[in-house]
């Protein structure tokens, strides 16, 4: 049978919070203005707090007045790290350690508890469904900062689960006051929005995605039943499957799994239909009101974000492309924008010739004066050697061979260049990785057509008001599949209908007219235009 194990007491320990009524003059005097110094505070409090001796009923009542506390330090607290680059620098990187140290101090607090409770407790339930959702924050906040983790923290989620099943508690329903979106919660939906959050990939989420999950979730997992056994039809949506016994992972595709006794299956017919009956009439015009999302959330993000989580929940798991060639081969990794078309260039910048100055040189001097600047080398940043370890024509797979020496933001621009070739592929990163040895993993998205470098001029500026900024990256149409051409240019530079010359390497100029934006990353945007 599957056990909580939690350290035994200590005498030793001295917390504040001996009893409610310390406690609450404890918090009356933290200083929340100062969110390092009151989280510092928050989590020597646990810490001592879970080693100390004390009675059941003190200690829950102890840790129901923390959590409002607890739950805004937290959530302002790591603000600062969306957004971050990876790996995170040192302070980043305290930041978020610390706040895993809180939540799972959260979760130990609420496991004490049920270690002395009895299955007739009426607060057994209530225990359970707090040590659950203090754990999947834990495994949340990996997921969305980015940094792999161990296996205890997914034994330590299903063990609890567990635990609330062999009690027959896990459908029971509980109060939650500090819930956003529902007041009634039970271990079973909790458990779930854990499992469904993190096969949703939650850092290839926006902040404003991840609050349209938090608020869609009660309503899908209504639609998921847990079986025991599992069945699939040809062409539905393929069970997915969890075990209560593993370390591993959360959930996975029923194809990948050894059946054993502690494995759980989810069939995702239901939740499937549901995603693609929502996604038909928001592309017909329905509201996200009126197909039952609510929210202020425009159709068009509801509409991105459903196919996103039908794509992860209910589509062939575990594939993240189309199949790849597995060949472990290495490849030359090269980032920032200008740095990369340096790097394609052959580490000089060719800017665009003049021409009405190169003609007005001929009309006085006779001929083209030499010192009309056309090119310049220049020093191109630092490439790092990664292994490939699959390819598509889609995308890609790297890790890093050591320690990565660079920072790496999700949807930046990259271009790869694989070992004793000469061409590179031109793409974004869908996601980034810190491993637990400290290389980093990244998933590439690759950009569609032949790449061309070319220089981006505002028609009708002077030349000399082109500075190293204006270079961009030209797509090549691919007319087989329907793929008209685009244009790579630095993030910000797009404006409507605005007009701007193309100047190519090999001189010539092309003027065209900004349409829309295709694609957004950190650092680049992909429009489409139209030859003027």
């Amino acid at each position: 049978m599957l056990t909580l194990a939690i350290e035994p007491t200590d005498d030793r320990a001295n917390p504040i919070c001996k009893d409610l009524s310390s406690c609450r003059k404890w918090l009356a005097k933290l200083q929340l203005t100062n969110l390092k110094l009151a989280h510092s505070h928050l989590l020597t409090e646990m810490t001592e707090l879970n080693r100390y001796p004390m009675r059941i009923t003190d200690r829950i009542v102890i840790l129901e007045v923390l959590r409002d506390t607890v739950d805004y330090v937290q959530s302002e607290y790591t603000k600062k790290l969306a957004g971050k680059p990876l790996p995170l620098n040192e302070n980043e990187l305290q930041v978020f350690i610390s706040s895993i140290q809180l939540w799972q101090a959260m979760s130990h607090g609420y496991q004490r508890c049920l270690q002395t409770t009895t299955p007739s407790d009426k607060k057994i339930a209530m225990l359970c469904h707090r040590a659950l959702l203090y754990s999947g924050r834990a495994i949340i906040h990996h997921l969305k900062t980015g940094y792999e983790f161990e296996g205890n923290l997914w034994q330590q989620l299903h063990n609890i689960y567990a635990f609330a099943e062999s009690h027959e508690i896990h459908t029971k329903q509980v109060s939650d006051p500090q819930s956003t979106f529902s007041i009634k919660f039970t271990c079973h939906q909790t458990y779930m929005q854990t499992l469904l959050t993190s096969q949703a990939h939650p850092a290839e989420l926006t902040r404003s995605q991840l609050q349209l999950l938090e608020l869609w979730l009660p309503d899908f997992i209504d639609l998921l039943t847990v079986g025991r056994h599992c069945s699939a039809s040809q062409g539905d949506a393929q069970p997915l499957a969890f075990d209560l016994d593993s370390s591993q992972y959360g959930l996975r595709s029923a194809k990948l799994v050894k059946h054993s006794k502690y494995m759980r299956y989810l069939p995702m017919v239901p939740l499937s239909k549901d995603i693609r009956v929502k996604s038909i009439l928001l592309d017909q015009g329905k509201t996200a009101t009126q197909v039952g999302l609510g929210g202020e959330a425009s159709s068009q993000d509801c509409l991105n974000l459903l196919r996103l989580l039908h794509k992860y929940w209910c589509e062939v798991a575990d594939m993240r492309f189309v199949p790849r060639e597995h060949n472990h081969q290495q490849a030359i990794l090269y980032h920032d924008f200008n740095n990369i078309h340096t790097q394609l260039s052959g580490g000089v910048i060719r800017k665009p010739v003049d021409q009405a100055a190169v003609h007005k040189q001929i009309e006085t001097f006779g001929h083209k004066l030499d010192n009309t600047p056309t090119a310049k080398k220049i020093k191109t940043l630092p490439s790092d050697s990664w292994h490939l370890d699959n390819n598509s024509l889609r995308g890609a797979q790297l890790t890093s061979e050591e320690n990565a020496n660079i920072r790496l933001n999700r949807r930046q621009l990259v271009a790869i260049q694989p070992a004793n070739e000469a061409g590179f592929t031109l793409g974004f990163i869908a996601w980034v990785k810190v491993m637990r040895s400290g290389q980093l993993r990244i998933g590439v998205h690759y950009l569609p057509g032949k790449i061309e470098l070319v220089h981006l001029k505002s028609s009708g500026s002077k030349l000399t008001e082109l500075d190293d900024s204006g270079v961009a990256f030209l797509l090549k149409p691919l007319p087989k599949i329907e793929i008209p051409p685009s244009l790579i240019i630095p993030r910000n530079w797009f404006k409507p209908r605005r007009i701007i010359e193309l100047h190519s390497q090999k001189g010539e100029q092309l003027k065209v007219s900004l349409d829309f934006i295709v694609e957004q990353g950190s650092d680049f945007e992909r429009v489409s235009f139209k030859a003027t």
